[in-house]
């Protein structure tokens, strides 16, 4: 899972950057072409000067952007206004461009870029809290709010080389003091409108952001990053006394802030889980699933899809589980038997946990030539989870690489308790957050020539999460479980898993199910640690959608793949299929349907 659950406009750094400020692609091209790619330079100009945090997680904040790496966003009333009615300009300005007059790429540049932006005016239009658009109505959750990823961001994306890149940091550290008072006045106004999140959500934010203000300044990552790498790079000066000041001074007092603030709401707060009971609340969730799944599906339909997918899957299951002798109690108790097997609950077993997944990533590397043209140059490295955000992290997630390659691909594993990362179930994970899934895909993407910027930082939680997942399930096509009948079930676990959430996301959302209800099914239905379903049914609620993607993505790569191979027949190569979806970026799943549509065609096929 991407660490970026909310697939929207990624703002970034401007692809004029390399090229002088000249917009580069419109130059090269004539007619409606030229006047799409001097629109999107245009675009990716201004989503700078809003989001300049992402320039630095793109490797750009050097050279004519090094002015971005002192800054962060803006989410003050008056942004967000004016980031809604750029949205609906640029949608318009978008529009005015003959589309019957693309082909090819431009064509699908065009269409990804008209999704990404009409979902976002909608949103916009429809929706008041959260800050505007859809797919995450509370703004302080264990999931949103600055206070949960910023301290990560400037330890692992903020590089520090010079005692610029140290002052920058600690203007950062102020900005961020600034970006939670910002949020707080979003979140206070979204209250008075009734949209509080449920009893359950603030209370597991409340215990991450006491134990963010509860740490030593000295312990804490903010201060202790600045201090551990200006000592590396021998930049002269007492910086962990100049980050504590800021920290005393600014951060905490922000974060304390918010922690009263959620304290001051939460006897309003009530038990229901789902996002029907806010305001235009069942619309909210149906532009929340176009914006992460980019299908038409509708709530029961999705509904009816899981469970018909827990039964098939099971299915399949209970014959490998016979296979290897176990034969008593249902797929979910076998589950929970085979999940006893873990790694002990230590650091020194978790350390040998992240090693041996290094190298079960390494063999799999191996095998990838076989089945891709392109592969990643960038290379990938396997992290745990930083202990201060692991209570409501997922299990997994991944960070893209920089444009620059500097800074690896980061997969990052949850060993808050090695009991919900059972051994049977961490080679699919790390299919599915390194190769061949997130590490291959977004790899590939950032390396691809002739992509405009604008469609590298753009991202579809279908495509993505459902390339992923095709992933694991092209990951027993590979061999990788051929003498590992238990991997393999830990596979199906994992693909058992993502159908359990069609059915607990949408049954929240759209059929008032309670959270224990959805915890009860999904604990049940797989045999996990009930901890385990807690955290990721509380991930669900405060991400109406998202969890869907996954499946209805993976469905949408497999009858692609079909298609095509039905059309070309012996002519059809996995390889080539691959490229052809890989290297167009990520997709809405219609547009991917007609990029492999394009990719029949010009292998001699009928589409």
């Amino acid at each position: 899972m991407l660490n970026r659950r909310h697939m929207m406009f990624a703002t970034a750094a401007a692809g004029f950057a390399a090229t002088g400020g000249l917009p580069s692609l419109a130059l090269a091209r004539e007619g409606e072409v030229a006047k799409l790619n001097a629109l999107f330079d245009d675009m990716m100009a201004k989503q700078l000067r809003q989001s300049p945090e992402t320039a630095t997680g793109l490797g750009l904040d050097t050279g004519d952007l090094a002015w971005t790496k002192g800054l962060l966003s803006d989410r003050s009333f008056a942004a967000i206004k004016a980031g809604a009615a750029q949205t609906s300009e640029q949608l318009a300005a978008l529009r005015g461009i003959d589309r019957r007059a693309l082909k090819g790429m431009d064509a699908v540049n065009y269409d990804t870029v008209e999704f990404v932006l009409s979902v976002q005016d909608e949103g916009n239009k429809k929706f008041s809290y959260g800050g505007g658009g859809s797919g995450a109505p509370y703004v302080l959750s264990q999931l949103t709010g600055s206070y949960q990823y910023m301290p990560d961001f400037l330890d692992t994306q903020h590089s520090i080389e010079t005692k610029a890149d140290a002052d920058a940091y600690l203007a950062r550290m102020e900005g961020f003091a600034r970006l939670m008072d910002q949020e707080s006045a979003i979140a206070r106004q979204d209250y008075a409108d009734g949209v509080i999140p449920p009893d359950f959500i603030i209370d597991k934010a409340l215990i991450q952001m006491k134990a963010f203000a509860g740490t030593p300044t000295a312990d804490a990552p903010l201060v202790k990053s600045i201090a551990r790498r200006t000592k590396e790079k021998n930049i002269a000066g007492d910086w962990a006394a100049e980050a504590s000041k800021v920290y005393e001074n600014s951060v905490l007092p922000a974060l304390k802030r918010q922690i009263a603030l959620l304290e001051s709401v939460r006897a309003q707060a009530t038990h229901d889980a789902g996002c029907w009971r806010l305001k235009d609340g069942g619309d909210y969730y149906a532009v929340s699933l176009k914006n992460y799944t980019t299908s038409d599906l509708k709530p029961d339909e999705i509904h009816q899809l899981g469970l018909d997918l827990v039964k098939s899957i099971s299915a399949e299951a209970d014959k490998l589980f016979k296979s290897i002798g176990m034969t008593k109690g249902s797929v979910g108790d076998r589950m929970r038997e085979l999940g006893k097997d873990i790694y002990e609950n230590t650091d020194a077993a978790k350390e040998q946990l992240i090693k041996d997944l290094n190298v079960k990533a390494a063999w799999i590397q191996k095998q990838l030539p076989a089945y891709f043209g392109a592969l990643p140059k960038a290379p990938l490295e396997i992290r745990r989870v930083p202990k201060a955000i692991e209570a409501g992290a997922p299990g997994g997630y991944y960070n893209s690489p920089s444009l620059d390659g500097k800074r690896p691909g980061i997969y990052w594993i949850n060993l808050r308790d090695t009991a919900e990362q059972a051994k049977f179930t961490l080679t699919t994970l790390t299919v599915h957050e390194g190769v061949p899934g997130h590490h291959l895909q977004l790899s590939i993407s950032n390396e691809a020539k002739g992509l405009p910027l604008i469609r590298k930082v753009v991202g579809f939680s279908g495509y993505i999460e459902g390339w992923a997942l095709y992933a694991e399930q092209l990951a027993v096509e590979m061999g990788i479980y051929k003498t590992d009948p238990r991997g393999h079930i830990g596979m199906l676990h994992d693909a058992l898993f993502r159908a359990v959430r069609l059915v607990v996301d949408t049954g929240m959302h759209a059929k008032k199910w309670s959270r224990e209800q959805a915890v009860k099914y999904m604990a049940e239905t797989m045999g996990d640690e009930e901890s385990g379903s807690i955290t990721e049914i509380e991930r669900y609620v405060v991400w109406p959608g998202q969890a869907c993607s996954y499946m209805i993505g993976k469905i949408t790569w497999l009858r692609a793949r079909a298609k095509a191979q039905k059309a070309l027949g012996k002519k059809f190569d996995i390889r080539e299929f691959h490229d052809a979806g890989l290297l167009s970026g990520a997709t809405p799943l219609t547009t991917l349907e007609r990029v492999i549509d394009d990719y029949i065609v010009s292998k001699g096929g009928k589409a």
